[in-house]
């Protein structure tokens, strides 16, 4: 059994701070918290890791607000014309985003920044910041225990992290629902209000951007649940949406939601994560569709897995031209370097099946009929 109480006791008791900031932190907190002890069927080494990750996001945010207590100047900076890449998760959103910050005008969200974001990084450390060497060290480490974790999705401490990793400190995060089976954190989280997450979010980059700046590049597969919100925070945002065949979509995100449960319990249903995938997606098309309708068609700029994987800097190039950004020959060099060091396939074989999730190719394809013909997508049988 999770304690809210001493989670967030043993949090002040680490850092010696008690401001979280944004009240509207504890609502999520209870509320997954809440899902986790009746829902989740956690292992023992499950609920104690999970025990020890609430906790460190508690004393990170912890650390977040005092930083920024102490250097409010940090959230008057601006940050413009963000860049934000998502689509159905397994669409193509890695590429997108590891090419794009291959440009070196660009500035990414890395993956140690996100647990570890006090004190942001001197001046040209990114890359050689201790906290990042430590972070590549773990992880390193961990391919040799969990490998197909990283054939499915791989990351190094400075890669792109999804910025779903700067929603969860305000426990408003598509991330937990991957994780574990909680089906009343999933209901909350699909009808709650997301602009606290997205205030939370900047004043994190508003932080992180102290000594290392550029143009803010972003990628999460689950921003189309809430648009709305990301732009009332960043209305000059530039959004980019990844399409894939959705059977494949569905099977790859159904595999790699299942080998993620299975490290934190030993009673996984594959059949739970097939529903809750079908259901997300079909909220995620919704309102990305209701955002157009509300909008325009240029409120998002589409990119087809296809087109990305045959021709990526040709895609990007397109990309660049509908935002009117020049495509230096700075970005190109950088994108095709990234591509030469990072050929398909580098970390593993990434297989999966829909029948071991319940579900067939012909039935996928006729659940997301309207959303293959609207955008278009090319299909196989």
């Amino acid at each position: 059994m999770i304690e809210t109480a001493k989670l967030l006791a043993n949090a002040k008791a680490q850092t010696g701070l008690d401001d979280f900031g944004d009240p509207s932190m504890f609502e999520g907190l209870d509320v997954l918290i809440n899902a986790l002890n009746a829902e989740a069927a956690l292992t023992e080494s499950g609920d104690q890791r999970l025990a020890a990750s609430v906790t460190a996001t508690l004393v990170n945010r912890l650390k977040v607000e005092d930083y920024l207590k102490a250097n409010p100047a940090l959230l008057e900076a601006p940050i413009e014309r963000p860049t934000f890449v998502f689509g159905l998760p397994r669409t193509g959103t890695t590429l997108a985003i590891n090419l794009l910050t291959a440009d070196p005008a660009r500035r990414s969200f890395m993956r140690w920044e996100a647990f570890a974001t006090v004190p942001p990084a001197a001046k040209g450390a990114l890359r050689s910041d201790p906290r990042c060497l430590e972070e590549q060290a773990r992880l390193d480490m961990s391919l040799k225990y969990v490998p197909h974790i990283s054939a499915m999705h791989h990351e190094d401490a400075d890669s792109s992290c999804e910025c779903q990793f700067a929603m969860s400190p305000s426990f408003i995060s598509q991330v937990y629902d991957s994780q574990f089976h909680i089906p009343s954190y999933s209901d909350w989280f699909l009808s709650t209000d997301y602009a606290p997450a997205f205030r939370y979010h900047k004043r994190l980059m508003q932080l992180l951007q102290q000594h290392n700046g550029g143009r803010w590049t972003f990628k999460n597969p689950w921003h189309p649940l809430y648009l709305d919100a990301l732009t009332g925070v960043y209305p000059d945002a530039q959004l980019v949406m990844t399409h894939r065949d959705p059977a494949d979509v569905v099977a790859s995100a159904c595999s790699l939601v299942y080998a993620v449960r299975q490290l934190y319990s030993d009673s996984v249903n594959p059949l739970d994560i097939a529903a809750i995938s079908l259901k997300t997606f079909d909220a995620m098309i919704r309102r990305t569709i209701a955002f157009h309708e509300k909008h325009g068609a240029q409120a998002i700029h589409h990119v087809q897995y296809n087109a990305l994987t045959t021709d990526p800097i040709g895609t990007m190039k397109t990309l660049y031209a509908h935002f009117d950004e020049d495509f230096t020959p700075a970005a190109e060099a950088g994108m095709q370097a990234m591509l030469d060091a990072n050929p398909q396939g580098k970390h593993g074989k990434h297989s999966y099946r829909l029948e071991d999730y319940g579900l067939t190719r012909a039935g996928v394809h006729a659940h997301f009929k309207d959303y293959i013909d609207r955008f278009g997508i090319a299909v196989r049988a």
